[in-house]
């Protein structure tokens, strides 16, 4: 199936990553679906795009949100599990409260998204399903105990997903990321370094999402690994003196 034949939904549609993936989408002559909490960042003139307010970390709201998208758009068969943010610092600084909110997000919200596209994808002639993993799921290090837990489980959903539709003909692929260039980072007190080799792009991973659902249906892509050529990190000596 070409990708103008494709209606996909992208959560954390409104910047970075899943900006880059709308785009890409689009240009294809894609119908998207865009889930974001707020759609000021990207508001494309084009017929083709859906854009969708919603607070995903609101685990109740989201299942019953994406059943009312499934019913106003019977035609999906793409989704990019995109939405997400990252914290980082020694766990014992983070509050229980914090630590829920987190992984309602980074984890828990991925789980639910899919299992209200899998229930429709298994009626359908099967479908892809995409979900952003991060470097940080393949190797944790220190200060990024939450965002490697929540990652780290976001792997194994995936692998494990993966075989349990497979023979529903729905592709199941993770995208783990380096570092890369976005708004990720203006809360952080770290960023990649300026050259252009110190980061990933958001086009290039959406690039790379492209290529996944281009693939011959025959074949799955389990799991992509992207890192910029040259890592190096930079920190914002006010903001790290803060989270101190």
């Amino acid at each position: 199936m070409l990708l103008h034949q494709k209606t996909a939904v992208v959560t954390g549609s409104s910047s970075g990553i899943g900006r880059a993936i709308c785009e890409k989408l689009l240009s294809h002559g894609c119908k998207v679906i865009g889930l974001a909490r707020e759609h000021s960042k990207f508001a494309p003139n084009n017929k083709l795009y859906f854009p969708y307010q919603i607070d995903l970390a609101d685990l109740d709201e989201t299942s019953s949100f994406l059943k009312k998208i499934i019913v106003d758009h019977k035609d999906i068969n793409v989704l990019i599990s995109n939405a997400g943010y990252g914290k980082f610092q020694s766990l014992e600084n983070f509050s229980v409260k914090q630590i829920k909110e987190f992984l309602d997000l980074n984890l828990l919200s991925h789980i639910l998204v899919c299992q209200a596209v899998i229930r429709h994808l298994k009626n359908k002639t099967g479908g892809d399903i995409i979900i952003m993993g991060s470097e940080a799921g393949v190797v944790g290090k220190k200060k990024s105990t939450l965002y490697s837990a929540a990652k780290f489980g976001l792997r194994g959903f995936a692998q494990a997903l993966r075989d349990e539709v497979s023979s529903n003909d729905i592709r199941v692929c993770l995208i783990n990321p380096g570092m890369v260039r976005s708004s990720f980072f203006d809360k952080l007190d770290f960023y990649p370094g300026e050259n252009h080799e110190n980061a990933i792009e958001p086009l290039d991973v959406a690039a790379s999402a492209i290529d996944i659902l281009m693939m011959r249906r025959g074949t799955v892509v389990d799991e992509v690994n992207l890192s910029p050529i040259k890592k190096m990190i930079v920190f914002d000596k006010k903001k790290h003196e803060k989270s101190l």
